[in-house]
């Protein structure tokens, strides 16, 4: 494999770019639409309509800015085939998903079908693409085999996953390589000129994810009503990362792709550097500096479902071959999402502050 180097999103390759989106309605969909969308991109989304209020999607006006939307379900094969094949896109990336571990436990069914199946509706659909040269799909850290070790996982290590959410992202994984040995293999690439990887990020942080569930977001409703925020495991140890990482990350990995092929069709970590693994408690801590005074936290004393105390990722690989590495400290990511939300309870402008962040990443080096 050659060396990809250049490590950085190039606006110019993305200007132009036909861009199938699966999951453009969601958090992590709704800053990279704008981030894509921003450089010139043809962006087409394809997700449900979102599943909070307020919402990234609406108030950072991602509606007015991608070239289509498409409100449907991953698991409507025939309707993501009419989608992907009207958009004719050169480049597809894939997060759509049921992202909840908790969720998880209470509806397996859909849990599975949503990340496994729609995976395979997806990579059905790239097969009947000529248009396409390189595809995304987007799992996360918890895919691994989780041992509870100190060090971080390579793309090497075996998938596993202990409840349904972190399991059917294994899943997903294997059904990724497997459509890349049967269908878009090297030794085919002449033939089909696709390239196909998937990409596991961190624990995934920033403005404007307001889902249920999860740290951030039950933190800041917890501190703007004067409630301490009850956690449920203050020790528990995450690669904690801003939203702008992992995205940095795709789009590098799929420029890759594109410009050089076969190569680069293979797993890929993107998370954050080794201090930013963190206990949970020290991330509240950093938001509490940044919250109004009176914030503080509590630990539930109930009884909880599993969750890994340990999970870390080595991204040593994309940054020798892809020449990525993370940029922000865990800090900088608070302040940052400390920021933007006050920008949001001020009724200020939330595509320019959220435009505004992707352009001070984009000159962090």
């Amino acid at each position: 494999m050659t060396l990809f180097k250049t490590g950085e999103v190039d606006r110019a390759f993305w200007s132009g770019k036909r861009v199938f989106l699966t999951g453009h309605t969601g958090f992590k969909g709704g800053w990279i639409s704008l981030w894509l969308s921003s450089m010139g991109a043809r962006v087409t989304g394809y997700a449900l309509a979102p599943n909070t209020t307020p919402n990234f999607y609406e108030v950072a006006g991602i509606d007015g800015v991608i070239e289509e939307s498409h409100i449907s379900d991953i698991r409507n094969l025939d309707h993501l085939r009419e989608a992907m094949t009207a958009a004719n896109p050169e480049i597809v990336i894939h997060m759509a998903a049921q992202p909840l571990v908790r969720y998880s436990y209470i509806n397996p069914v859909e849990t599975y079908a949503t990340n496994v199946m729609g995976t395979v509706h997806l990579l059905e659909c790239v097969r009947g693409l000529e248009s396409v040269r390189a595809t995304v799909v987007v799992t996360t850290d918890k895919c691994y085999e989780n041992k509870e070790w100190v060090w971080g996982y390579r793309e090497n290590e075996p998938m596993g996953g202990y409840d349904p959410y972190s399991n059917s992202k294994g899943c997903a994984e294997l059904v990724t390589a497997a459509y890349r040995q049967s269908y878009f293999s090297d030794a085919l690439y002449p033939k089909h000129q696709h390239a196909l990887a998937s990409a596991r990020a961190g624990n995934v942080i920033g403005g404007g994810d307001w889902s249920e569930d999860r740290l951030i977001p039950d933190a800041l409703k917890a501190f703007e009503s004067g409630a301490p925020l009850v956690i449920r495991n203050p020790l528990a140890t995450r690669p904690w990362q801003h939203v702008l990482e992992p995205l940095s990350g795709y789009l590098v990995l799929a420029q890759a792709l594109y410009q050089e092929g076969i190569g680069f069709a293979s797993a890929w970590n993107f998370g954050p550097r080794d201090e930013d693994a963190r206990p949970v408690k020290e991330v509240v801590n950093l938001l509490i500096e940044k919250s109004p005074p009176g914030a503080k936290w509590e630990q539930d004393q109930s009884e909880q479902p599993h969750e890994a105390r340990s999970l870390k990722l080595d991204c040593s690989k994309a940054d020798l071959l892809l020449g990525w590495k993370p940029k922000w400290s865990l800090e900088t990511a608070v302040q940052n999402i400390a920021d933007w939300q006050k920008t949001f309870l001020s009724k200020g402008d939330m595509k320019a502050i959220s435009l505004k962040q992707i352009e001070a990443y984009q000159a962090t080096h």
